[in-house]
């Protein structure tokens, strides 16, 4: 980003953003304050993410990743390429990081997945989400289907774009009314066609997380995860549900320490490390670009 107003200032962007990432890092290998710094963390991306827009439309087009606007509303990296009939940056964006740290993207990287986790911060209830599974794949399923009809009906793009827009408000309400009152990330779970392609995504990297045996079914851990992955039947399978982002919330509740990450040959807690390393080595790539 820097690259654009100086030539040369992108080095020492680069060098702070290193700095950057290797303090936050340290926050967050420790299980006890990771909850507390990705809160922030993906907070201030956001923050950036937005302002960073907000500057594009008033014209100050040096803050757009292309130089052109692009609506700033998950759905729209499944609508998008289904509509113009071609694939665009944000698709590759997305598996690139999903081949590279699995679900991150729902739990560090989303600019609207931020705001979901600001107001579903408090601790969940022991009831899962009624109808989960059947609602967000029908939700998937439509919009696939309403966007392939409008491509093939030849539908003008101010119309496709106004569309997007009043899902993007409506998820936004979701947002401030469901999730504030659940505790539980609604949006990301049951609106947004990008979380649950990720749901599914996410297993072409090789991290996992599972529960092992040492767990008592106290079900502590239920109540710090927001994302409904781990009711009764996710603890008493011994691995946390399809909505699992691996954010490691639950980690510090556990008593007996029986989540873990997997990745490899590598133990939970390199596993976890690594984990953190290259999340973290991510956010700190976004936060630098202009307007992801």
């Amino acid at each position: 980003m820097a690259e654009r107003f100086l030539p040369g200032l992108g080095w020492i962007e680069i060098l702070l953003i290193g700095f950057y990432a290797a303090w936050i890092t340290g926050k967050m290998l420790d299980p006890g304050q990771s909850a507390r710094w990705r809160r922030i963390t993906w907070t201030v991306f956001t923050f950036v993410f937005f302002g960073q827009l907000a500057m594009g439309l008033l014209g100050y087009e040096r803050f757009l990743m292309t130089g052109k606007l692009h609506l700033p509303i998950p759905v729209m990296i499944l609508g998008g390429p289904i509509f113009r009939g071609g694939i665009s940056f944000m698709p590759i964006l997305l598996l690139s990081t999903i081949i590279i740290s699995g679900p991150a993207w729902c739990s560090q990287l989303c600019y609207f997945g931020a705001l979901d986790n600001l107001a579903a911060r408090k601790k969940t209830d022991l009831k899962p989400v009624p109808n989960k599974f059947q609602i967000k794949h029908i939700l998937l399923l439509a919009i696939i289907v309403i966007t392939i009809l409008l491509r093939v009906l030849g539908i003008d793009t101010r119309i496709t774009s106004a569309i997007a827009i009043g899902f993007g408000i409506v998820g936004i309400g979701i947002i401030i009314f469901l999730s504030r009152v659940k505790g539980k990330m609604i949006h990301c779970l049951l609106w947004c066609p990008i979380g649950t392609l990720v749901n599914y995504m996410k297993l072409v990297s090789p991290f996992r997380m599972h529960i092992d045996d040492s767990c008592t079914n106290c079900m502590a851990c239920t109540r710090h995860c927001n994302y409904d992955a781990l009711g009764k039947t996710d603890i008493l399978n011994r691995k946390p549900g399809l909505s699992c982002t691996y954010c490691g919330d639950c980690l510090t509740s556990c008593k007996t320490d029986s989540i873990k990450y997997s990745f490899l040959w590598l133990d939970s807690k390199n596993s976890r490390n690594t984990w953190i390393v290259l999340t973290i080595s991510l956010h700190a790539i976004f936060l630098a670009l202009a307007r992801i």
